[in-house]
């Protein structure tokens, strides 16, 4: 996103650029909604249990720019960042995880700009999610402008590790004993093999459902005739 919203008031520019990754974000959460109904609609199946968005403070963007080494100022904030605008997509099972992707990125206004799969290459701590940046237009009287949006998609066992990893990280500011971590890293094992576990069992559910539904069709054509 290189179109910075022009004025002397540094207030105002503020206000022009956080307006534009707001509007990013409804927009990109608007084409998820649109893609999930449609799924149900056509498959009767819902891929999508949640969506959560959010916007950066102005403290975690001063904070994020520090840390990166950068001065802080708007242009760097725009052109360093990549997750000050973030959805964050729920699914059931693993599986969901690429179809969500491909759907996301084979809309015709998104533009994805990178992705790291840290659910075939994990962190070291167990994490796992897809993380995939993309821009998307947001139509303004002077045109479009290309704006950030950074993507997370995970399964609710993964969400469910990374939260309580996230809330034990905060409190030991990142320096948790090595015991914990031990811990934690076992946890995102059996999370993982909860998501198989879970997976395989709706897999066996949905076959027998299909039989069920195939045995009730071929008696009730067997009635007609």
């Amino acid at each position: 996103m290189t179109n910075i919203p022009k004025t002397d008031d540094q207030v105002d520019q503020w206000r022009s650029v956080m307006f534009l990754y707001d509007s990013a974000l409804k927009r990109v959460n608007t084409k998820i909604e649109i893609l999930n109904n449609e799924f149900t609609n056509r498959y009767d199946y819902n891929p999508i249990e949640h969506i959560k968005s959010r916007l950066k403070t102005a403290d975690s963007i001063v904070k994020k720019l520090k840390k990166d080494g950068y001065e802080v100022t708007i242009e760097n904030m725009m052109e360093h960042l990549s997750d000050i605008a973030g959805i964050r997509i729920i699914c059931s099972f693993t599986s969901d995880i690429y179809q969500i992707a491909d759907m996301i990125a084979s809309q015709g206004d998104v533009t994805v700009l990178h992705v790291k799969d840290y659910i075939k290459c994990p962190k070291p701590n167990g994490y796992k999610s897809y993380h995939m940046v993309v821009t998307v237009p947001v139509y303004l009287t002077d045109g479009p402008v290309e704006t950030k949006v950074e993507i997370q998609i995970r399964s609710v066992a993964m969400d469910f590790w990374a939260s309580l990893e996230h809330k034990i990280a905060y409190k030991f500011e990142g320096n948790a004993p090595a015991n914990l971590l031990k811990e934690l890293k076992a946890c995102a094992d059996m999370v993982d093999m909860l998501d198989a576990k879970m997976f395989s069992l709706n897999e066996a559910i949905t076959a027998f459902a299909r039989k069920q539904q195939e045995a009730m069709q071929a008696k009730a054509g067997t009635k007609e005739a």
